[in-house]
């Protein structure tokens, strides 16, 4: 085998597979289960083909997949198939850049220290919006890196467009952070790909808005909305709020957003709107940015110094590309931005400062001199150490949550044999959304019900509840789509198993209020066998699975 394919196409192979057996594979948030969940059919009516923001065309695929051989783990087997290819765009870009300046054997050493250091977390802390980053972001990479070849721009172009199916708008951030490597490795021979991918970014949000049912539209709007008020903490109290309000303030800050006559577009104008510049700027900007900042100095201190160590070399260098500098400073101000209008979680940070240093390295090695791959395998060997201590100590904490949320699991599976039928058809509840994050992504994650229980599961609470199959599923399970009049329905089935948190239940007593007749009081489930780990899910409850680094708002549950 010639050393280059060895490099760029089995190394990768060898150490994403040592990684999985090595540490394990872990998911990042709650996201993946939740979509697969919908993609099998679990929390809807019938399997579920189009999320509408996700995976554009690819989720009819897996549905049918997991139709035809549920076993199968087809979610994990397509995005891992995927960071693959991103790994090896990245071990191409690399070794390219790296020839004739190392001797391959120290090259081979450098491209392991370089994943172990800089990509290990991508398939070892999993979220599928990591993979449309690093494909777009890589695949520009590697087609600018190969100007004159038609392959390389097809590929290029294959890998953002298949970034773009995934997540459009985690793939154009992708393209954005790949601009200037690009050009500094082929300067104007690289508008081919730049202009494709833009192409490809343009038409595909056309037509994305002109096939958008009003249904899906609507999703779409209120997930923005939803994610302003609870992702990114984008608030300004209201001065005052009706009861209604008041209510649908209490339902959304704890993810229960089904009842669409509450927590609607009109709802968030009125109660969550966003903050005047000078609030944001005061208030919010600073709050965030003081947990953002310090979580990535202690996070990715290795990417960071050898963002450092590469303007260092550039500085000693007889020539530098124009525009360095000020390339880091948009760089630097991306990630603050992110970091204080929006977020800057593990599977945003990590791709981009990836991409980064990539470009950087593009303009580094080929102007920096002979020294410069030395000085950075010095660096790569000096940050290893500290690294993979820091790692082994995350995979010992995801090891320990993944054991206490399957637990989590199995006493609730079995609570749901006590509080319905002795096998309950259908399973309504909050709780499991909680014990999904460090779940397998090979295994799936999906415990909320076992396999030998034949329940389906319907959730109340987290943004799947937003989903058009959602109401489908009320209307079909009740004859109403109308939220509080659907769980009324629900309660006097006695088929039905009810698992709650005290707030949810609470925040549902209210909204069921509002009807007329009987009054069907919704008692939250939490008996004293489950002891401490109810606690726990009220506390990963209350998180929505990360650190909230601004809460604004004042609970009003009575």
């Amino acid at each position: 085998m010639p050393a280059t394919l060895f490099r760029r196409v089995l190394l990768p192979a060898l150490l994403l597979l040592a990684v999985g057996w090595g540490l394990g594979a872990y998911f990042e948030t709650n996201d993946d289960t939740a979509i697969i969940q919908l993609l099998r059919g679990t929390t809807a009516a019938v399997p579920v083909t189009d999320l509408y923001l996700y995976f554009h065309g690819l989720g009819a695929g897996l549905s049918w997949l997991y139709q035809v051989a549920p076993a199968v783990p087809w979610y994990a087997l397509l995005l891992y198939g995927l960071l693959y290819a991103a790994t090896v765009g990245a071990f191409t870009v690399l070794d390219r850049l790296l020839l004739g300046r190392l001797p391959g054997p120290w090259i081979v050493g450098l491209l392991v220290l370089f994943f172990l250091v800089a990509w290990l977390e991508h398939g070892f802390w999993f979220n599928y919006v990591r993979i449309p980053l690093l494909l777009a972001g890589v695949g520009v990479l590697t087609a600018a890196q190969r100007p004159a070849s038609r392959a390389a721009l097809w590929l290029g172009l294959l890998a953002f467009g298949l970034g773009w199916l995934i997540r459009p708008s985690a793939a154009v951030l992708g393209l954005l952070a790949a601009v200037p490597g690009a050009w500094w490795l082929s300067g104007r021979r690289a508008l081919p790909i730049l202009g494709g991918a833009a192409t490809w970014a343009v038409a595909g949000a056309l037509w994305l808005n002109l096939t958008w049912s009003p249904a899906a539209a609507t999703f779409r709007r209120l997930d923005v909305l939803k994610s302003n008020l609870l992702d990114f903490q984008l608030y300004q109290p209201a001065a005052a709020l009706t009861p209604p309000d008041s209510l649908g303030l209490a339902a959304a800050q704890h993810w229960l957003l089904a009842d669409s006559t509450l927590v609607n577009e009109a709802f968030y104008a009125r109660a969550a709107p966003l903050p005047a510049p000078g609030y944001f700027l005061r208030t919010i900007a600073p709050a965030k940015l003081r947990l953002a900042l310090p979580q990535l100095l202690r996070d990715y201190f290795p990417l960071l110094l050898l963002l450092a160590v590469s303007g260092w070399l550039l500085t000693t260098a007889p020539g530098r590309p124009r525009g360095f500098w000020l390339v880091q400073g948009l760089f630097a101000g991306l990630l603050l931005a992110l970091a204080a209008a929006l977020k800057l979680p593990p599977r945003i940070a990590l791709p981009l400062l990836d991409i980064w240093l990539l470009g950087n390295l593009a303009a580094v090695l080929p102007t920096a001199g002979r020294r410069a791959p030395w000085v950075l395998l010095a660096v790569l060997a000096l940050v290893a150490g500290p690294y993979a201590y820091k790692t082994v100590h995350r995979a010992a904490v995801l090891g320990q949550e993944r054991q206490q949320n399957q637990l989590l699991r199995q006493q609730l599976t079995h609570l749901t044999r006590q509080t319905g039928a002795p096998v309950p058809r259908l399973i309504v509840s909050d709780a499991f959304e909680a014990t999904y994050k460090a779940g397998s992504p090979f295994t799936e994650g999906i415990a909320s019900v076992s396999q030998r229980n034949p329940a389906r599961y319907l959730p109340v609470a987290g943004w799947i509840t937003l989903h058009p199959s959602q109401a489908a599923w009320r209307q079909q399970l009740t004859g109403t789509r109308y939220f509080p009049e659907s769980l009324r329905r629900l309660a006097a089935r006695p088929d039905v198993a009810w698992i709650l948190m005290p707030t949810t239940a609470a925040i549902l007593n209210r909204q069921l209020a509002v009807l007329a007749g009987p009054r069907v009081r919704l008692v939250p489930i939490l008996p004293v066998a489950l002891g401490r780990a109810t606690g726990e899910i009220q506390a990963r409850h209350a998180q929505s699975g990360e650190a909230q680094a601004y809460k604004p708002w004042v609970d009003s549950v009575e």
